[in-house]
């Protein structure tokens, strides 16, 4: 197969199209196209920008993108994951031949300084208290029959009707009261927060295209809007979204991801119900 750059550079000079036309077309930097052309990958962001912008560039010559995007990962993509896969070191505490915690030694725990068996202290203490209990118990029972039974205070139409009786009848219903809840929010609130380049088509209900497929660079993060339901598409996963009061960071996809917000929660839109602009 021929190299993907020159496939691509190729079809865009038998079209007789300049790289402005085509950054204009695809949203694009020319840098970056012509880091395509020369398969210079290292001048590119990373390999899902890679493959989004290889994606749109070959969509845009009319080339099959598929052959390309699968052909820049068997040649470019294997040895970047291999790399990229996290190494999880051993906790100090489960490591070497003490086991799980660091009190114990080959044959179970470590036994007190001293060498010796354990102090007596333990069961001195034990026999003393089973001594106190004795003897409170027998003191109880002799004493026992000498003490009258203590009659039960008698029962008034006053103890039952009396303020009191209001009071703690209104106390009753106070406490079986439910807590007003908080009414729901009516807007949600939205801003994007680029952390590389991403191309961003936000709308909003009644309000249209708040980001009309603008390519943002980090940093050119966006005001914070208002309105009862955004729906979003991103090109890439370089943005966290701020939703709600909360930060949320869209998961890595080769393909454009898309999202619908409201004021109690979001759901990931299928590829034929996210919004488009331009």
């Amino acid at each position: 197969m021929p190299e993907i750059g020159a496939s691509l550079r190729e079809a865009r000079m038998r079209a007789r199209i300049d790289i402005a036309e085509i950054e204009t077309a695809t949203k694009i930097r020319a840098k970056y196209l012509r880091a395509l052309e020369n398969e210079e990958w290292d001048l590119l962001p990373g390999p899902t920008f890679v493959k989004t912008f290889l994606r749109t560039y070959a969509e845009a010559l009319g080339l099959d993108a598929k052959v390309l995007v699968d052909e820049y990962k068997l040649r470019h993509e294997r040895l970047a994951d291999s790399e990229l896969q996290p190494i999880s070191p051993r906790s100090q505490a489960t490591s070497g031949w003490g086991g799980r915690s660091q009190g114990r030694g080959p044959r179970g725990p470590l036994r007190a300084a001293g060498g010796g068996g354990g102090s007596p202290r333990g069961p001195v203490m034990l026999v003393l208290a089973l001594l106190v209990v004795g003897i409170l118990a027998a003191i109880g029972f002799s004493q026992g029959d000498e003490r009258d039974p203590v009659a039960a205070p008698p029962t008034t139409p006053e103890a039952t009707t009396g303020p009191a009786a209001s009071a703690q009848a209104s106390t009753g219903v106070a406490a079986t009261e439910k807590p007003e809840r908080k009414p729901k929010p009516r807007r949600a609130t939205l801003r994007v927060l680029p952390t590389g380049d991403v191309n961003v088509c936000l709308r909003a209900v009644g309000q249209g295209a708040l980001i009309d497929g603008v390519l943002l660079t980090a940093g050119e993060n966006s005001p914070t809007y208002r309105s009862s339901r955004f729906t979003i598409t991103l090109g890439n996963n370089a943005a966290r979204l701020r939703v709600n009061g909360k930060t949320f960071r869209p998961p890595a996809s080769s393909r454009p991801i898309g999202y619908a917000f409201t004021p109690t929660g979001r759901r990931r839109l299928p590829a034929d119900q996210q919004p488009t602009c331009g």
